[in-house]
């Protein structure tokens, strides 16, 4: 006969008075933990207490009940209860529900066993459920405020929400993580979610950085310099949509239409263009995302003269730098940081930048046959060229008849002067000489013998100037300038020329800190040189020794030419500029050159990166990104040999110049640091582990910090 199953009985429910409950020191639970107390009171006083306390009844000595009731599980809610109470919003006999347990497992036990065997809300239910009291009508802060968590973090969940259905349902299965479900939740498509998805599944790359990789690869970053110029606003305004991270830094997001951005900074470069050109008078505006290095060459250049200062704006100077120089040396010698001290510090600075950054003032005339460029500076800021002049509208040039019958057609060489019949042989004229006259008219002399006095001048004038070495360095610096800040200037006496090659086929490279120093230091001396061509020598003996050296080196550095062409190897200058690098302990790798996608990694083929990285790490870096399609591997490539000091071969110095001789340059005050030591940096996880389970790269941040807003 079968043995009849016992049945279980459930212990009784029942309301009882709060001041009838006491807390049991056989709690499990002593570390804080969760929602605060006042936060949980507020919930009860809102919705009531949705879960009964677990109590036993106190025996006395002889095992009755007492009346009073000790409460195993469910502490929390009795203190949140009692700090109503002690509000005054709750009656101390208020009727507590209550769960009496009849007292046959220890009271440790129950407490133990109410936390252990409960199972939190997975993260994807709450999701969901924030979803659905939205979708009812409460707005963001109002569910934030139900339930006690900030409005940032009810619009993260409500993101990870909105993410694909097909994905939401993997997460559940535990098929994705949590941190793979916050990267797709930067974009709303949800076919391109999955499209990146079925992708990464594809890939030894599955980690979330990699997923936001591919979901804003065809996008554009807000701090693009397009997308500042234009700013979000007035992309959003015309249509455009922007994606956001709400679970880590993103900068602002990522532009998803990059054609309306191009339209759009399109539209205002001209409307900015035709703004300059209509209140400065320029004859003409050119503008563009970006101009070619070298965009000027060509164009003679003028520059405006910074208007006086006034004597009030005089006066407010010295007055601001009075103050401003007593401030600075009193806060020096202050032990405390002071953010007043620092705000008026900064304010003072502020209104001597105003001062000193006045406006220049260009002639009315060449501004009315003159031009400007307008193009996006790095950091989306206009930049704009002014004061440049094409030679068509250049007024005419007079030439007088003795020049013109001096100079042949390069404006260099003095031609043989003719004799009157237009006879010569070897270059020299037949008869130059006049012929005897009786009269005493004094007539002009001879071509022949203008020519013979000025030659024998010329070769006494070469002999002396051998001989000041100060005075021919300025005569060929006064020709080098003539050159390169003078179009129509004054022609020199020595027959040098300079000349300066173009390289407007190389992208972004106006935008290398070499250029801009140049172009720069080109601004600099253009303001300071005399305006008018005859007035340069004068001021080029009267500048001291240091400044005219510096310009000589400038107008040198220009005429520098180091490209190797497929049509010219030009295996002799490059060997020369070789022997110049050497000389002046130049390396491209001390001025700041790396291997980064854009300069080198991303212009050649896979076996030119696997060959760079083998010569800069080692084969087994090599390997380790092997298997990688061309545009991450150019990636994971650039970040392995940050800092390592590789160069291609193009940029490397001849092998017998590799190393500067230290000891040649003893006495020279010239700087050849060599490269910088390689930097053995670590591969990410995916690169260096087979598990499924692997830790994020060390380039990317830990985002476990934003689980908390999750879960």
């Amino acid at each position: 006969m079968a043995q009849a199953i016992q049945k279980i009985t459930l212990s009784s429910g029942r309301d009882i008075p709060f001041n009838k409950l006491v807390l049991s020191q056989q709690n499990v639970r002593k570390i804080k933990a969760g929602i605060s107390i006042e936060d949980l009171a507020e919930d009860i006083a809102r919705r009531g207490l949705l879960t009964s306390l677990n109590v036993r009844p106190e025996l006395d000595g002889d095992g009755n009940e007492t009346g009073i009731y000790r409460i195993p599980a469910g502490g929390r809610r009795y203190r949140a209860l009692e700090l109503l109470v002690s509000q005054k919003r709750l009656s101390k006999t208020a009727g507590v529900p209550c769960i009496v347990s009849s007292g046959e497992t220890p009271e440790i036990e129950d407490s133990l066993a109410e936390n252990v065997q409960r199972v939190d809300l997975h993260p994807l239910d709450q999701f969901r459920a924030f979803q659905s009291l939205r979708e009812q009508g409460q707005s963001e802060e109002d569910i934030a405020a139900r339930f006690f968590v900030s409005v940032a973090t009810v619009r993260q969940r409500l993101r990870l929400a909105s993410v694909s259905p097909r994905l939401l349902d993997l997460y559940a299965a535990d098929e994705m993580t949590l941190q793979q479900v916050m990267a797709f939740s930067i974009t709303n498509d949800h076919v391109r979610q999955e499209q990146v998805w079925d992708t990464v599944l594809r890939s030894h790359a599955q980690e979330p950085y990699y997923i936001r990789r591919l979901l804003t690869e065809t996008t554009i970053r807000a701090t693009d310099r397009r997308a500042v110029y234009v700013g979000l606003e007035a992309y959003e305004a015309a249509g455009g949509v922007v994606m956001r991270d709400l679970f880590d830094e993103d900068n602002g997001g990522w532009l998803q239409d990059p054609a309306l951005l191009e339209q759009l900074v399109i539209e205002k470069l001209k409307t900015d263009a035709e703004a300059l050109k209509a209140e400065e008078g320029w004859k003409w505006v050119e503008a563009a995302f970006d101009f070619p290095y070298g965009h000027t060459s060509g164009l003679r250049r003028f520059y405006g003269e910074q208007a006086e200062m006034t004597q009030a704006e005089l006066d407010r100077h010295d007055t601001l730098r009075t103050e401003y120089d007593k401030l600075d040396a009193d806060y020096a010698e202050a032990e405390d940081y002071s953010e007043e001290t620092e705000r008026r510090l900064e304010k003072l600075g502020a209104e001597l930048d105003e001062l000193n950054d006045r406006p220049y003032v260009f002639d009315p005339e060449e501004v009315a046959r003159g031009g400007a460029f307008i193009s996006l500076a790095a950091s989306g800021e206009l930049k704009i060229e002014r004061g440049f002049v094409r030679s068509e509208d250049e007024p005419p040039v007079e030439t007088t008849d003795a020049d013109a019958a001096g100079l042949d057609a390069n404006n260099n060489n003095p031609m043989p002067a003719s004799s009157a019949g237009g006879i010569s042989v070897n270059g020299q004229a037949v008869s130059g000489e006049p012929a005897e006259d009786d009269d005493d008219v004094v007539r002009p002399l001879s071509d022949r013998l203008v020519v013979d006095l000025t030659a024998t001048r010329t070769v006494a004038l070469r002999n002396a100037l051998a001989n000041e070495p100060v005075i021919a360095l300025i005569a060929v610096l006064h020709a080098f300038v003539l050159k390169t800040f003078y179009l129509y200037g004054s022609d020199s006496c020595l027959e040098l020329t300079l000349q300066s090659a173009r390289f407007t086929q190389t992208p972004g490279l106006g935008d290398t800190v070499w250029a801009k120093e140049i172009d720069q230091r080109h601004e600099a001396w253009g303001q300071d040189l005399p305006k008018s061509p005859d007035d340069l020598w004068t001021f080029l003996i009267a500048l001291d020794e240091v400044s005219r050296q510096a310009l000589f080196a400038h107008c040198a550095s220009l005429s520098l030419n180091a490209v190797t062409e497929p049509w010219n190897k030009r295996t002799r200058a490059i060997a020369h500029a070789d022997q110049v690098a050497h000389s002046i302990g130049f390396d491209m790798v001390a001025a700041g050159w790396g291997p980064t996608v854009d300069s080198y990694l991303g212009r050649v083929t896979k076996s030119h990166i696997l060959q760079a990285v083998r010569e800069a790490k080692g084969d087994q870096s090599a390997e380790l990104i092997g298997h990688l399609k061309k545009t991450d591997m150019a990636r994971e490539a650039e970040r392995l040999m940050a800092g390592s000091g590789w160069l291609p071969e193009p940029l490397r110095l001849a092998a017998g110049l590799a190393s500067v001789d230290e000891s040649a340059f003893e006495n020279a005050e010239i700087s050849h640091d060599g490269a910088t030591e390689t930097e053995n940096l670590e591969l990410p996880a995916f690169l260096t582990e087979d598990t499924d389970e692997v830790s994020m790269p060390t380039d990317e941040r830990d985002e476990q910090q934003h689980l908390d807003a999750a879960e």
